[in-house]
């Protein structure tokens, strides 16, 4: 029996293959952006199946669009234009999240990254990518892992960085964060910006972060620093983990206790990518230790308090860790319209632990620590995690510290602190 096929191929740097020619060909409709229209009517293809072809400008159109042509059809060939190459931050991983796998093929182009290093004739293996590319629809556009902001932190740890930009996220508005960030060493930057790539009327511009800042570019456009001062490596200062109170910006005493911080990330079991949440953050201690570990994983750090916020902030900075974001705001409020989490912590909850764990239970967060100093947030814990379908392991760290009393060491107890483990089936 057949059923239908979603082809995503990739146009815009070199000419179509023979399969993805007779697919084309073979297809019910294409689908295009109005600027992957435009360029598709260069290729010698286009005027056979031009009738075929329905430009949409918006991914959520298009993605309805596709399911509305699946349940009206008992076998198509659907093709969906795509830039480059669909699965390098493109709509390749969107088409199969929402239809799976077995239906999709992706035929890719080569990549604007691709082209763009070989147009300034610089290898890229050695590259750290990343999209600033959310989408022309400013009210629907995709949360990016990285925002523009977070580029001087990375030029830390990389001496070389690519950039998938837009029209709000240009290379004017990049080189204006670098200008403006007190912790980048401009004279150390060469940015290279390459417009339009595959078109006629291609670019290339290399010049100052001062010289990009001031200047105009057509989108779209491919971004490319070079830092030639030698980033700041982790763990080149301070260990990849355990890191002491003492080397921690906090306040107050409101920081995990190096033994329970450390006790905390063994029972988190985070992984090497993905999406790591600390709700109640405090001076985001954990958050730091994770994120120095994964350099992969994206953490959100949430607080309310403005000067937690800040201590998180100079934490940030002080260790290099771009992969942080900070949420100012109180859970669970500040947790919509986030990526959805991996495995959460809650070190403070203001109260509102019930909450929280009944929004993150609709997560796909599979471990859940928290932390508790009292037997009341013990039980509430136990409570609503076990009402929300977790399994619960519970471990009481109890540490006594060396002090000097009189010439003599004596051993001064902390206090006592419960860790709750909440695990669910992914």
């Amino acid at each position: 029996m057949s059923i239908t096929k979603i082809h995503i191929i990739g146009i815009g740097y070199k000419p179509i293959d023979k399969r993805a020619g007779e697919i084309i060909l073979n297809s019910i409709i294409i689908l295009a952006s109005s600027r992957l229209f435009a360029v598709f009517k260069g290729y010698e293809k286009f005027e056979e199946v031009k009738n075929k072809i329905k430009v949409i400008n918006n991914v959520a159109e298009t993605i309805n669009f596709i399911k509305a042509t699946i349940s009206s059809q008992q076998s198509a060939t659907i093709v969906l234009l795509a830039s480059g190459d669909p699965m390098f931050f493109g709509i390749g991983r969107r088409v199969i999240r929402e239809f799976g796998k077995d239906i999709v093929e992706i035929l890719p182009d080569l990549s604007s990254i691709q082209m763009a290093f070989s147009r300034i004739k610089e290898p890229w293996g050695d590259a750290f990518l990343i999209s600033l590319h959310g989408g022309s629809d400013t009210e629907k556009r995709e949360r990016l892992q990285y925002k523009i902001t977070d580029i001087p932190l990375l030029l830390r740890q990389h001496h070389k960085i690519a950039i998938l930009t837009d029209k709000q996220n240009n290379p004017s508005e990049i080189a204006k964060a670098i200008n403006s960030s007190p912790i980048t060493h401009h004279s150390s930057l060469i940015l290279h910006v390459c417009e339009r790539l595959g078109y006629a009327d291609e670019k290339i511009t290399q010049g100052t972060p001062e010289e990009i800042a001031a200047s105009g570019f057509s989108d779209p456009s491919v971004v490319i620093i070079q830092n030639l001062q030698a980033p700041l490596a982790f763990g080149r200062k301070h260990s990849a983990f355990g890191l002491t109170e003492d080397e921690i910006s906090y306040s107050r005493g409101l920081i995990t206790k190096d033994e329970v911080r450390a006790v905390t990330i063994h029972k988190l079991r985070l992984p090497h990518n993905g999406v790591f949440w600390d709700i109640g953050s405090g001076s985001g201690s954990i958050s730091i230790e994770a994120s120095r570990l994964y350099p992969g994983l994206k953490v959100f750090a949430f607080e309310k308090d403005e000067e937690q916020v800040n201590h998180i902030k100079e934490n940030r900075i002080r260790f290099n860790t771009a992969n942080i974001e900070i949420i100012k705001g109180e859970a669970p409020n500040a947790l919509v319209n986030l990526p959805s989490p991996d495995r959460v912590f809650i070190g403070g909850s203001g109260g509102k632990l019930a909450g929280i764990i009944d929004f993150i239970a609709k997560m796909p967060a599979t471990v859940v620590v928290i932390n508790a100093t009292t037997i009341e947030t013990l039980n509430e814990a136990i409570k609503h995690l076990e009402n929300n379908g977790f399994n619960i392991k519970i471990c009481e760290i109890s540490v006594s510290r060396s002090k000097i009393i009189a010439n003599r060491r004596h051993m001064q107890a902390l206090n006592p602190v419960f860790i709750i483990t909440g695990e669910k089936q992914g």
